[in-house]
């Protein structure tokens, strides 16, 4: 059985580092990716990539905290983007190969998405 807290920690390192393509070997290719304060959701790993891949940049993460136990996981990271620090819980789901097939993320509050990303995400 696959290390769930390996596969986030890893999922992590290949955001900060932002290395796309070790990200994408670590997803399923029909992830679905909630963000709940926005009622966001993403789906399909090209659609999750392209996402990650057009935020704005100038930003930096840092895990607190990763846990795991079977094909789950949850992490706590720090997020700081011009000067402002927001922290975040993030849960993830594993299919059998190992590969990340959900995450639902809670930032601090809930807030209306930025412009630009329209034709990647189903508002709910």
């Amino acid at each position: 059985m696959t290390n769930a807290e390996a596969v986030v920690s890893a999922y992590w390192e290949a955001c900060e580092a932002r290395d796309w393509a070790a990200f994408g070997r670590l997803l399923a290719d029909d992830v679905v990716y909630h963000l709940p304060q926005t009622r966001e959701r993403i789906t399909g790993r090209a659609r999750f990539l392209r996402f990650n891949q057009e935020y704005p940049d100038g930003w930096h993460l840092t895990v607190t905290r990763a846990v795991g136990s079977g094909r789950h996981a949850a992490t706590w990271i720090s997020c700081v983007h011009h000067d402002a620090q927001l922290d975040a819980t993030s849960f993830f789901d594993l299919d059998d190969a190992g590969l990340i097939r959900a995450v639902t993320e809670f930032w601090p509050e809930p807030y209306e998405p930025p412009p630009g990303r329209e034709h990647l995400v189903e508002r709910y």
